[in-house]
């Protein structure tokens, strides 16, 4: 492998998201693949002080920092996680982007739809790979179900969690749900005709238990539920299709497809029992998160589409405020707003 193969890469945001990306790309690193972590950038000064001893490479404060020493030749970067809060989205990945430099942004890509809009025009603009950390479109278990798609017309996705400090800076819809908005988006293709929410906030300022009715132009009405305030840890996602069912467990990894033959259909209780055919499909287990840098490093080399493009991840967060604001209008309505203090 020579010099030139290898890719350099920075991680800006060394949080809970930002350490795993840096473990991933030390491993793959030491597994021979052609890419070497470079540089970290790191705001906070304890944290960056000990980020240097841990990982041997250069640790910026800022973007501007990293980029001027990109600029004399003193470091070279081919691409960038882009791991900050998500207020900090736009900033961090428009500057990598109008240096020259591929970034895998941290969902959701950004915190309004007119700096998603502008994130796209950049990457469009300077010949950019820009790809969107949905990383559950890279589950092993979702990965199986492309195959499987016949017309689906009814989603039920549950996101639960116990309540951590994390991500504190958006609301349960963009911080655990926007997960499932996205798969489903993608398995639906269809555009949106009506959404009906309700949300609240539990233990923090900004709604920590959200359920959600998404009606699409094709028909298909899709459930969700999202909690960040949960007793257990649940990431399930079920849909039908005429005469099928289909059921995700994210965290197992799991497919469960559940068919029943057409021709027994309507027939009687015993004869659809007899119809019934269930399969667990053999699913080759992976990390999401590695999968989905691996798949963003070879769109760095190969220059072709990401699977996330940022078209999609605009598209995740225009739902995603779409429901805000319907659970914002029905706490009004509803007059919740009252308890709010």
């Amino acid at each position: 492998m020579t010099e030139s193969a290898i890719q350099n890469v920075a991680v800006c945001g060394a949080g809970v998201f930002g350490l795993n990306h840096l473990r991933i790309y030390r491993a793959l690193q030491q597994s021979g693949s052609p890419v070497r972590l470079a540089a970290i950038i790191e705001t906070d000064v304890l944290r960056a002080g000990k980020l240097e001893q841990e990982w041997g490479v250069s640790v910026y404060r800022s973007v501007e920092a990293c980029l001027a020493d990109c600029r004399t030749g003193k470091l070279h970067l081919d691409a960038a996680s882009v791991c900050v809060p998500t207020n900090g989205h736009f900033q961090a990945a428009s500057a990598f982007l109008a240096a020259g430099i591929d970034v895998l942004v941290e969902k959701p890509l950004a915190a309004s739809l007119e700096e998603a809009t502008r994130l796209i025009e950049l990457a469009e603009q300077h010949q950019r790979i820009l790809q969107v950390g949905h990383l559950e479109r890279f589950n092993p278990a979702v990965t199986a179900t492309r195959g499987l798609l016949n017309g689906p017309m009814f989603f039920e996705a549950h996101r639960l969690s116990v309540f951590s400090p994390r991500s504190l800076d958006v609301d349960v819809v963009l911080d655990l749900m926007i997960h499932d908005l996205d798969i489903v988006l993608t398995l639906v293709q269809s555009p949106v005709s009506q959404v009906h929410a309700v949300g609240l906030p539990i233990l923090s300022r900004k709604v920590d238990i959200a359920n959600v009715r998404v009606e699409f132009e094709s028909g298909c009405v899709a459930n969700f539920t999202a909690s960040r305030v949960s007793t257990e840890r649940v990431r399930k996602l079920r849909f039908f299709q005429p005469h099928e069912y289909v059921s995700i467990d994210y965290a197992r990894q799991d497919l469960l497809v559940i068919n029943v033959a057409a021709k027994t259909a309507l027939a009687s209780a015993e004869a659809m029992a007899a119809g019934l055919s269930m399969q667990k499909p053999q699913i080759p287990q992976g990390e999401p998160l590695r999968l989905e840098i691996e798949s963003f490093l070879e769109c760095v080399r190969t220059r072709q589409r990401p699977e996330v493009s940022g078209e999609d991840g605009r598209a995740a967060l225009e739902l995603a405020l779409k429901i805000n604001a319907a659970i914002a209008e029905h706490s009004i309505r509803a007059g919740l707003d009252r308890y709010s203090s």
